[in-house]
């Protein structure tokens, strides 16, 4: 099994977008979202990962499959998981565990992984990827101002490989 993480261009954006509804639809469970008037969650960043600086989308593939998509943002020195989705069929597997590390080893400095309080499963991925891949260096906290659990940690890993098998 071959677990690649390459970026998402304009050509495959559709792609991108239709997973986002998957995304969005499992996301609902937690934040309570609704459709639109289109009979689509939507997504209002989607277009900025092609427009703005420090947005990185990417696609996670297995065996050159779709299974999944990152969303990467920097705000001024800080890198962040925007996004992150492993299609259920992908799941427990070690697909997140591997595109999160790619994802970490690919952007060198300072990261915050936060998740919203009612994600519990999200809330566990993330607390045991980041003790893994850090060794246990990391801070965990919750903000009280932006109602969210998160994770601070620094990577200076530079890594140029696009698959791990």
């Amino acid at each position: 099994m071959e677990l690649t993480l390459g970026k998402a261009t304009l050509e495959n954006k559709n792609v991108l977008k239709q997973m986002l509804e998957l995304y969005r639809y499992d996301f609902s469970e937690f934040d309570s979202s609704d459709l639109n008037e289109d009979g689509q969650y939507g997504y209002a960043y989607l277009d900025d990962y092609w427009q703005e600086e420090g947005r990185h989308p990417f696609f996670i593939k297995v065996d050159n499959r779709y299974a999944g998509f990152v969303l990467v943002r920097k705000i001024r020195d800080t890198y962040a998981i925007a996004e992150f989705f492993v299609m259920k069929k992908y799941r427990k597997m070690g697909i997140g565990r591997q595109a999160a590390f790619l994802t970490f080893d690919r952007f060198p400095g300072k990261w915050d992984v936060a998740q919203i309080p009612k994600n519990k499963p999200a809330q566990s991925f993330w607390v045991r990827i980041i003790d893994d891949y850090t060794n246990g260096e990391f801070t965990d906290q919750f903000s009280d101002t932006d109602q969210v659990r998160y994770q601070t940690f620094t990577t200076s890993k530079t890594v140029t490989r696009e698959a791990v098998k």
